[in-house]
């Protein structure tokens, strides 16, 4: 892994440098924007952010885009996104390089320590039926992506709103992890009454964030990585 990520920086041109400067910009930026929503705005650059960088240098350029924008404005569950929305944007990454195994392993690991967790048997299972579909997903979907660089423009509609749900549940089972598992709701001092209220308000916002994440994706998305796999000199992913 380690020879792969250095072999991934050494070949950066000035211009892919930039382009990591840019969207590392764009995910602090987009913290600051909701109008009115429960979530900010960068959820919807992590499918981008991880087909266009890659796993590994989607995940730091996001991790530095919401370590500063949480460092001017934080939150009182500040501890969430820092760690969800780079996963989230590592997921979308390992789909495009079919690393589907490491991606499946992660998906065990919490979802294993979710279910060993006595909260975690407790919860009703309809407010992660969205997880539990994307990890069913992962493996087609790193068959049916091909080379999503080369793929014909019409085959991008449909191809990220897959890969950007992927991305989106990977988020929301960090958070999940974080918030049971890894023991966070002790740290707010709720009790299983609050945790639950919590977690069924918490479910329902997650789908609706699901449904917007695919439909900017293939608004917005699908365009914007046909124009940016244009631009000379850069191959991607980058990492």
């Amino acid at each position: 892994m380690q020879k792969t990520m250095l072999g991934s920086v050494m070949r950066f041109s000035p211009k892919s440098v930039a382009l990591v400067g840019v969207f590392a910009s764009l995910h602090a930026v987009l913290y600051f924007f909701s109008l009115g929503l429960w979530r900010n705005w960068s959820i919807y650059l992590e499918p981008i952010e991880g087909i266009i960088l890659g796993p590994w240098v989607g995940f730091f350029a996001a991790l530095i885009g919401s370590i500063v924008a949480r460092a001017i404005k934080p939150t009182e569950l500040w501890m969430f996104g820092i760690i969800a929305e780079p996963v989230g944007v590592l997921a979308c990454g390992l789909i495009v390089k079919k690393q589907w195994k490491p991606l499946i392993a992660l998906y065990a690991f919490m979802l294993v320590s979710y279910f060993l967790h006595s909260f975690g048997r407790q919860l009703p299972l309809w407010t992660i039926l969205d997880i539990l579909a994307a990890v069913v997903l992962i493996y087609p979907a790193t068959k049916v992506c091909g080379d999503i660089f080369k793929e014909d423009a019409s085959h991008l509609l449909y191809i990220i709103p897959l890969v950007a749900f992927i991305g989106i549940a990977t988020d929301a089972l960090t958070r999940v992890f974080l918030l049971i598992p890894a023991g966070l709701y002790m740290l707010f001092g709720w009790s299983y009454e609050a945790l639950y209220y919590v977690f069924m308000v918490g479910a329902v916002d997650s789908y609706i964030e699901d449904l917007l994440v695919v439909l900017v994706s293939s608004l917005i998305g699908a365009p914007l990585l046909a124009s940016l796999r244009k631009l000379p000199g850069i191959k991607y992913p980058l990492s």
